[in-house]
């Protein structure tokens, strides 16, 4: 049994999927079901569409598995930075590049804690060089599979620099440096885009809030609005504008760096 655990311990990991966990299902279909019952309220009150709106759960779990999808990469490149500081400390102490992967396996583990993707990757790496294969197709094989931009470049120039006799220290020591002002500079933008993306969720809840206020104060001047051929036409080209408005806000405060 502890060998079976040990081997799965060290299988590869996909970062092209994501699956949900019990908790994270039901926490996501009881939100695309509370927004379905919202809109439905806000703009049609019929429970026929309603109905109709059900297929929309499978495209809010899709939408939130690719945003669980996108954090765990951006998570993986942070936690890729502190590897490569780890890795060029272990050189620089007179280790070579593939004796130094199980120190840093140590120091990522009082970081991060055991179970962490960039633990866990690097467990795999150590594991794999006890079978000879190189570090270099290692690393090649992560970049591929995380699909970090940083991680694949990375993941070249040491290729190269393995490959044509390279300093594999001063190598490291560059990218390590890169890496992390490239870093510090994502992180600066999102501390600034922070107060832009609660400012754009407000004004994305004003326009349904206004309908809200007018059906709760005044429930008769929105009433031609529904059960009519005329009003469904009308809400449903609302109900788009205001779905397209949201996205290319999203779209706005989401800057890549």
């Amino acid at each position: 049994m502890k060998g079976k655990e040990k081997e799965q311990r060290y299988l590869k990991r996909d970062y092209g999927h994501y699956h949900f966990t019990v908790k994270e299902f039901m926490k996501y279909t009881g939100q695309a079901a509370g927004l379905c019952a919202v809109a439905d309220y806000l703009f049609y009150r019929s429970a026929w569409v309603l109905l109709l709106m059900l297929p929309a759960l499978v495209f809010y779990l899709k939408w939130q598995q690719n945003r669980m999808i996108r954090e765990r990469r951006k998570k993986l490149n942070y936690q890729f930075k502190d590897a490569l500081t780890s890795l060029s400390v272990a050189v620089q102490a007179g280790y070579s590049v593939e004796s130094a992967i199980k120190t840093c396996v140590r120091d990522l583990e009082r970081l991060y804690g055991k179970g962490t993707d960039i633990v866990e990757e690097f467990r795999y790496i150590e594991s794999q060089q006890h079978i000879s294969v190189p570090l270099e197709e290692l690393f090649l094989d992560l970049g591929s599979r995380s699909q970090v931009e940083d991680i694949e470049n990375f993941a070249s120039v040491f290729y190269t620099a393995k490959r044509t006799g390279g300093d594999m220290n001063r190598v490291i020591q560059k990218v390590a440096r890169m890496l992390g002002d490239k870093i510090d500079v994502k992180k600066e933008i999102e501390a600034t885009l922070a107060a832009k993306k609660s400012e754009q969720m407000i004004m994305s809840l004003m326009p349904a809030g206004i309908i809200m206020y007018l059906q709760l104060t005044s429930p008769g001047f929105l009433s031609v609005l529904y059960g009519n051929p005329f009003g469904i036409a009308a809400m449903s080209i609302c109900l788009a504008i205001y779905a397209t408005a949201y996205w290319l806000g999203r779209k706005i405060v989401d800057i890549e760096v």
